[in-house]
């Protein structure tokens, strides 16, 4: 355990294209309500958790981006400063996949070239069996392998469910974890602790 560090702050962007789930995603985080309905997210939200991880406490500040191309121009200043970021796809969309990489250049461009660790998410699998025709799991597999090479960290690929909850909080704990990883720090492979 490293004593000598203190509380950290990160900025994690959530990335894709327009209704993915990503704020559904960061509702069921933070233990928030699933809501059936749509509601566009205007340019940004953003919402904060804390975290304690090897007695380190951790502020996430999570920004949710609006996926609409208008809101392309509005979205660029909130990049600065990312330390992570959650890569999502609808598994029932296939455009929502092949835009992946648009959502990665213009991270790239407007946080001062920087690559930072990252997250791929593909969301919605509780509609894998149903009438949707699903992207295969190997789809996304493959994509996190070649962001794996192109940024130099080990980027995971995690199929989740906003609505019913499944692997949420992995997809979030696993980019902290990257994150400190990242910063160097020794990050124990325990639970974290939620809360102040």
């Amino acid at each position: 355990m490293v004593l000598n560090l203190t509380d950290k702050q990160f900025k994690i962007t959530l990335l894709g294209d327009g209704a993915v789930g990503k704020t559904s995603l960061r509702r069921n985080y933070l233990g928030e309500t699933f809501k059936a309905s749509y509601n566009m997210t205007l340019g940004a939200d953003f919402a904060t958790n804390y975290l304690t991880v090897d007695d380190i406490k951790i502020t996430m500040v999570i920004w949710d981006l609006a996926g609409q191309p208008r809101f392309n121009v509005v979205r660029e200043v909130y990049y600065r400063g990312t330390k992570g970021a959650l890569l999502v796809f609808d598994l029932s969309r296939p455009e929502s996949y092949e835009s992946l990489a648009n959502w990665v250049a213009e991270m790239y461009k407007n946080n001062k070239m920087q690559k930072v660790p990252i997250v791929l998410i593909g969301n919605k699998v509780d509609l894998r069996g149903s009438d949707y025709n699903t992207i295969p799991a190997k789809y996304g597999e493959d994509y996190a392998k070649r962001l794996s090479e192109w940024s130099g960290y080990k980027v995971p690929y995690i199929e989740t469910s906003a609505k019913l909850g499944e692997n949420v909080v992995d997809s979030f704990d696993s980019l902290v974890r990257q994150i400190l990883r990242q910063s160097q720090m020794s990050v124990a492979r325990r639970p974290l602790r939620r809360g102040k």
